[in-house]
């Protein structure tokens, strides 16, 4: 479905065809055809077999199959990413190993090619962000090679964990682990639809056709556009207030809440109720780590309860340059502003190490990486 979806966006076939032969891989052929899906025309790709593989792969086997592809090198890693977590998440259903995991969804030929396909025609129509609505995982049951499972079955349960889903629609599986694999690595937001200019729409066809039921998979393909705004990504926000906790330990906890995946962290002072001083505890972070912040929350504080919401952020597009100084190299974080503008600040912790290094000031060194990128600046529009 995917892959009918990017075909019928703008995909080019011939382009996806021979992406695919750099896999090295024979013994199949990818096939497209328009089909109808209730009132809904869209694209159905199949993989047709001469010769697939003789048993069910291993992830080894996988990563030894990308390893000597000559795909670009970030289709193989994301294509990697996609079947690292099919083993976490079979691992954890089965209850083995992840390196004993074999994927018997993805041990023919047709599963494989579609999964590095629909990686690979991300790269080929130069995705550069993706976006999905909640899953709609569908209900029932479901025959499989561990028997009959519930619709969601244990890997995409283990897969969609902290993800919006949904069940809606007929009683048949609607989100297979590979699906939810592969949007679990692709996209960077689930929520509504974003704002976005001439957007092409594609349709990706199902096997199954449900009547009453458009089984379709519809992407939205759009031109970024400097217009639309600043980048903006969803992130949790975590707060607490305490007034019974004993100073010392706000830096410990801090600390903690970085080293999980913790966005920002600050702590804001407050009055609360009979007059007591107190602080709130305000942390942000992205939704898949708030379980890990929480238990930091509720193990290294005296918290009771927490309040949760989910915000939108506006962020700058950044990245960092590194700037050479006497007794070492500080990194320059570079945040780009808009209509060429750009503002920039040297990282805290090189130049506090440069600093005790060294014996300087610390606000000396700061200046001096300021500096020497101002100057790299300028010989380079030179």
């Amino acid at each position: 479905m995917v892959l009918g979806a990017l075909v019928s966006a703008g995909l080019p076939w011939a382009s996806l065809v021979g992406g695919l032969k750099r896999l090295k891989l024979s013994g199949y052929q990818l096939r497209k055809r328009e089909v109808q899906r209730g009132a809904l025309h869209a694209i159905k790709v199949n993989v047709l077999i001469q010769r697939g593989f003789q048993r069910p792969l291993t992830l080894s086997r996988i990563r030894r199959i990308l390893a000597a592809s000559t795909l670009p090198d970030l289709v193989k890693k994301n294509s990697r990413a996609v079947f690292d977590r099919l083993a976490e998440a079979e691992g954890l259903a089965h209850r083995v190993a992840t390196q004993d995991v074999h994927f018997h969804e993805v041990g023919v030929m047709d599963s494989f090619i579609d999964v590095v396909g629909s990686v690979l025609g991300c790269y080929l129509l130069n995705v550069t962000r993706v976006t999905a609505s909640a899953i709609n995982v569908g209900a029932g049951t479901i025959q499989t090679s561990h028997g009959l499972l519930p619709v969601p079955g244990p890997a995409v349960v283990a897969l969609v964990k902290g993800i919006p889903i949904y069940s809606e629609g007929p009683r048949c599986e609607l989100a297979t682990p590979t699906g939810v694999a592969l949007l679990r690595t692709l996209v960077s937001e689930f929520g509504p639809v974003p704002v976005m200019e001439s957007a092409t729409v594609g349709y990706g066809a199902g096997d199954q056709d449900p009547e009453g039921w458009p089984n379709a998979l519809r992407v939205f393909l759009s031109e970024e556009s400097h217009q639309m705004g600043r980048p903006t990504d969803r992130v949790m926000q975590i707060e607490s207030n305490i007034d019974d906790l004993t100073p010392q330990a706000y830096e410990y906890v801090m600390e903690q809440l970085f080293a999980v995946g913790a966005v920002d962290v600050a702590l804001i002072p407050v009055i609360m109720k009979r007059c007591r001083p107190g602080v709130v505890l305000s942390c942000l972070v992205a939704r898949d780590q708030t379980d890990a912040v929480l238990e930091v929350l509720f193990q290294e504080t005296t918290a009771l309860g927490v309040r949760i919401q989910e915000l939108a952020r506006q962020i700058l597009p950044r990245r960092f340059v590194s700037v050479k100084l006497n007794g070492g190299v500080v990194r320059m974080k570079i945040a780009e502003v808009g209509a060429g503008w750009e503002k920039a600040a040297p990282e805290y912790v090189d130049c506090k190490k440069i600093a005790n290094r060294t014996g300087r000031p610390l606000k000396d060194v700061m200046d001096e990486a300021a500096l020497a990128y101002r100057q790299s600046q300028g010989k380079r529009k030179k």
